[in-house]
């Protein structure tokens, strides 16, 4: 998640992202993201494997700030909130 465009980056996991991402849209995730006003979902990965899943969160954290935006720029360039896409159910190819 981000703030804006080349702003603040958030890393997390969860079992829900819809939900998820309507908290911190709707300000009723405190810390960090409240703090830094981080709402806009800019990637995600889905997984089946929970403890896949929480083992590719530590690495992402771990990675420099520079390869978390290539990453997001590689399948969104244009820093586009996708959480309208996941409420459509008809995600792009980011976030596959």
């Amino acid at each position: 998640m981000a703030s804006k465009r080349n702003g603040t980056l958030y890393v997390g996991v969860t079992s829900d992202l819809l939900k998820r991402v309507w908290e911190h849209k709707m300000k009723l995730a405190e810390g960090f993201t409240e703090t830094y006003d981080i709402d806009r979902l800019v990637y995600y990965q889905q997984c089946q494997d929970v403890e896949y899943a929480l083992r590719r969160e530590k690495r992402l954290k771990k990675y420099n700030r520079q390869w978390k935006i290539d990453l997001i720029e590689k399948l969104n360039p244009d820093w586009k909130d996708l959480y309208e896409e996941l409420l459509s159910g008809c995600p792009d190819q980011v976030g596959a």
